[in-house]
């Protein structure tokens, strides 16, 4: 038995009404920009909606969609090739620490993606803290090799170096 009718427009299934939704930006667990999704009528009109993740999926929307993902796709090959001369740069690039340390290696304090990302723009390269995928701080002394996201489909690693500060005694 089939449990699907449509009343005004809205396929109401199980006895919760849907309507479809043309996403305007990635939602986790639902779909990716310019997808056309069904959702619960609730959740398009009081969540998305109003956030501005979403458009009523209209026939005029879906044409102004289609527009906007080729003009996105282009903008993405765009983006990539950027991503890609900038990490080629990363390939000599080496960042150096000099921080207090203790007995066995360890830092006094730590060096954070913040930092690293400083480091990087006294070189010369913008890079936002966001894109240094440091799971912890690092909190020993010595080369560590860490990600860094500059596209979706382009992962540089840069070479970061921690020295010990010399003590004056």
């Amino acid at each position: 038995m089939n449990l699907i009718r449509e009343i005004r427009g809205q396929e109401i299934e199980f006895g919760v009404m849907h309507m479809e939704v043309i996403l305007k930006e990635d939602v986790n667990k639902l779909g990716s920009r310019g997808d056309v999704v069904k959702v619960a009528e609730g959740y398009g009109r009081n969540f998305l909606l109003p956030r501005k993740l979403a458009i009523e999926a209209t026939e005029g929307n879906k044409a102004v969609i289609t527009q906007m993902k080729a003009a996105a796709v282009r903008r993405s090959a765009k983006e990539k090739s950027q991503a890609e001369e900038l990490a080629k740069q990363f390939d000599t690039l080496s960042v150096s620490f000099t921080r207090k340390s203790g007995e066995h290696d360890q830092l006094f304090g730590s060096v954070t993606s913040a930092d690293i990302a400083e480091g990087v723009a006294k070189k010369g390269i913008n890079v936002d803290r966001r894109q240094i995928q440091l799971h912890d701080p690092l909190k020993t002394l010595g080369e560590f090799t860490v990600p860094v996201k500059l596209h979706k489909d382009v992962t540089a690693h840069l070479k970061v170096v921690i020295e010990k500060e010399a003590v004056a005694e």
